[in-house]
């Protein structure tokens, strides 16, 4: 994947706020980011910039899990691996998604 100044610029941003810039084999046309327990996917846009692809995730065993409701209780869940959505973890994953959303705005 080749990036272009602004886009390593704004990876190195992100590195430098306590963001890993890691690889998920299986979303290989992505740039994965991680801090703790979450990750996104970002996506390299032609202007220069990144989009969030899907929505941030909370992981487990290294994987996106996906939120599911069962019996009135909230999970994340990968394959047959489930974690409860304690408020937690769900606080921790806010947290991620808010704060990479504003580490992704231009900055002046």
């Amino acid at each position: 994947m080749e990036l272009s100044p602004t886009q390593i610029a704004i990876l190195e941003r992100l590195h430098r706020s306590g963001h890993e810039i890691v690889a998920f084999p299986m979303y290989a046309n992505y740039v994965g980011i991680r801090r703790g327990n979450c990750a996104a996917l970002l996506a390299p846009m032609a202007s220069g910039g990144f989009n969030i692809y899907g929505s941030p995730a909370y992981l487990i065993t290294g994987n996106f899990s996906v939120r599911v409701t069962q019996n009135g209780q909230e999970y994340f869940v990968w394959k047959k691996e489930k974690l409860q959505a304690t408020p937690a973890r769900t606080a921790e994953l806010n947290a991620f998604a808010n704060e990479l959303s504003q580490d992704l705005l231009p900055q002046v």
